[in-house]
């Protein structure tokens, strides 16, 4: 809460002279003397005199605000005389620190803030949140106010509902709309309870939802003769109605099995009904072989009897065979006899995932056995089948299939892979595999030092499976470098080529100067070498120079070994006169706590001379040398 600074709302030169008041007031001490003043004479008229502690003090009545002496201020008012301190909309506060103004409830500071200072500019206006906030599919209704606590009201459009409830947006005292979390979806018509009358007629119901136009229907019928597998009459009709039990009489032939799709025309969407049903031919109109069929929840058959026989027994044969679109050696093939006496019966058949079936059901026991044939297709499952995944060799990854076993499954894979050192290095990749194991491995072509997102799916299942995993760096490509031999002569300047992060961030950069001898037993990855002010470096050899991956350029850049500078910690010292040296570079990856180095020889120095600056230095100073000293011979003549 903002406080008013002391003595807010009176000019600074008015404070002087009310100084003895306040300290009175507030119980100070006074000089010797001051005992004659009698306080309670000098109260304000809206302050009651009151001895506290021994001592008297005037303090504001209630309602009042200030000192008790010089100020009694209505606090509704917040007024000083005729002067407005807080203005309109406000209501006022006092501390011992002063003055403050508050904004009513529906108002806000022009600072943005709940309090401020009396007559600093700041002032209140009311909050407006402006217009609601659009939701999609929905339509605002009803009238509503853009003040805070103000609620606009929104209608889903017709063909999509909000299950949560009603959708509201509220004005808040920030002065903007808080939306609400629930929104419109599509409502999704359920068609049910599809069933055969008149030998060529359907009806069928859909499930209750706020949907008041009408409806277009798609009808696909697809008719087989008996004696046939020939498809002998194949149509699409449309029914356009608003009726929620529609009803449609088709031109079927006689004497043919047909299967019905029933679908809902788009946009919108539907859960479309399948059927099954075979129409009579002349001599058949009357009699009880007649049957079909229709799907229901997936797996379940509805079988209708057309009998007027009651309780005559039927036998009906099933022979169900499944099939999947991804897998060519994949067969389900399963037949049993149903017995009944009900005219409908139901028989829910055990059936695999995201399979495509095709069942034929046949009426035994009659001279011409009368068949009705029906396609359908499973859904995936909603369990996961893949379960206890694993990783091995790095690389590698191994799961257990909750499939039954010996049946064969395709594995969608799609990896993805990134560097953080390496912004613009990406992979993916997307492939599918076949098994028939229920304890399936494979082992993946990955990049090193890169972190992958691995997801796997079974194609009878609708959910993945991801997994993370980091492969560890390799050695880093080998150094770009021009061999030379030197015999006694002056050293080249070392060319220093930026490395490709191909197997890993690249961090730094060496140049070791050993003892010729030891070339053939020098270790690449070896950390032993030390600076040139060892005591080993004669012996072992030394790190002349390192540079860190972020200071050598795109390009390249050039080293004078034994220019006597530092690079990174290490010296950079020349070479000892006559010796042989083996002067190799070195590049070092480093990443998740793995190291890895690879090595090149740039060169080797057999009976080692100045190099070209130590050159040129050495002439200068010999130069430098000559002119003293005919400067000093012809100052001594």
């Amino acid at each position: 809460m903002a406080r008013g600074p002391r003595g807010a709302g009176f000019p600074p030169g008015r404070l002087l002279p009310l100084l003895p008041l306040l300290s009175l007031a507030l119980g100070v001490p006074r000089a010797p003397g001051a005992d004659a003043l009698d306080v309670c004479a000098t109260c304000h008229e809206h302050a009651t005199c009151l001895q506290r502690g021994g001592k008297k003090m005037c303090i504001c009545k209630y309602g009042f605000v200030g000192n008790g002496r010089t100020q009694c201020i209505d606090k509704n008012e917040c007024q000083f005389g005729t002067t407005v301190v807080c203005g309109n909309h406000t209501s006022c506060h006092n501390t011992l620190g002063g003055f403050y103004c508050i904004c009513l409830e529906g108002y806000r500071a022009t600072n943005n803030n709940k309090a401020f200072i009396p007559n600093d500019g700041t002032f209140c206006t009311e909050i407006n949140c402006g217009h609601p906030p659009e939701v999609q599919h929905a339509v605002l209704v009803g009238n509503h106010s853009s003040r805070l606590g103000g609620m606009a009201h929104y209608v889903c459009q017709e063909g999509f509902e909000s299950p949560g409830g009603k959708i509201t947006s509220v004005c808040t005292e920030k002065g903007i709309w808080r939306t609400s979390t629930l929104s419109c979806t599509e409502i999704i018509i359920e068609i049910n309870d599809v069933s055969v009358f008149n030998n060529t007629c359907v009806r069928w119901q859909i499930n209750p939802g706020r949907i008041n136009s009408k409806i277009v229907y798609v009808i696909y019928i697809k008719g087989q003769r008996l004696d046939s597998m020939e498809t002998v009459h194949e149509e699409t009709v449309n029914l356009t109605t608003d009726n929620r039990t529609p009803k449609v009489c088709l031109d079927l032939y006689q004497g043919t099995n047909y299967t019905m799709h029933i679908s809902i025309a788009s946009p919108r969407r539907s859960v479309p009904a399948i059927i099954g049903f075979q129409t009579a031919g002349d001599d058949l109109l009357e009699d009880d072989r007649i049957f079909n069929i229709s799907v229901l929840n997936e797996a379940c058959l509805k079988l209708n009897r057309h009998s007027k026989k009651v309780g005559s027994e039927r036998m009906y044969q099933f022979k169900v065979l499944g099939q999947r679109w991804y897998l060519n050696n994949f067969y389900h093939a399963t037949s049993f006899n149903f017995t009944t006496r009900e005219q409908t019966a139901v028989v829910c058949l055990d059936l695999y995932p995201a399979t495509e079936y095709t069942v034929n059901v046949t009426l035994l026991g009659s001279p011409e056995q009368h068949s009705v044939q029906i396609t359908m297709t499973t859904a995936p499952a909603v369990k996961q089948t893949i379960s206890n995944i694993s990783i091995f060799n790095e690389t590698c990854l191994r799961w257990r299939s909750m499939k039954t076993a010996d049946i064969e499954e395709m594995y969608l894979f799609h990896v993805w892979g990134q560097r953080w050192y390496q912004k613009e290095f990406a992979q993916e990749m997307v492939f599918n595999i076949t098994a028939s194991s229920q304890a399936p491995e494979m082992c993946l072509d990955l990049r090193p030092g890169t972190n992958y997102s691995v997801s796997i799916q079974a194609l009878s299942s609708e959910l993945p499976v991801v997994i993370s995993l980091t492969t560890q760096i390799t050695e880093p490509p080998l150094p770009e470098v021009d061999f030379f031999t030197v015999h006694g002569g002056p050293l080249p300047r070392l060319r220093l080529r930026k490395a490709k992060e191909k197997n890993g961030p690249i961090s730094s950069y060496q140049v070791l100067v050993l003892p010729l001898a030891l070339q053939s037993t020098f270790v690449c990855d070896s950390e032993e070498a030390t600076s040139f002010f060892s005591n080993a470096s004669g012996a072992d050899g030394y790190v002349t120079a390192e540079l860190l991956a972020k200071d050598v350029p795109d390009d390249a850049m050039e080293i004078s070994i034994g220019d006597r500078l530092y690079y990174g910690k290490y010296y950079n010292a020349p070479l000892k006169i006559g010796n042989d040296y083996c002067i190799i570079l070195r590049i070092t990856s480093e990443w998740n706590k793995v190291r890895r180095s690879s090595c090149a020889v740039w060169a080797q120095v057999k009976d080692s001379s100045l190099t070209l600056l130590q050159m040129v230095g050495v002439g200068l100073g010999s130069l430098a040398v000559v002119i003293v000293l005919a400067f000093l011979s012809f100052s001594a003549v």
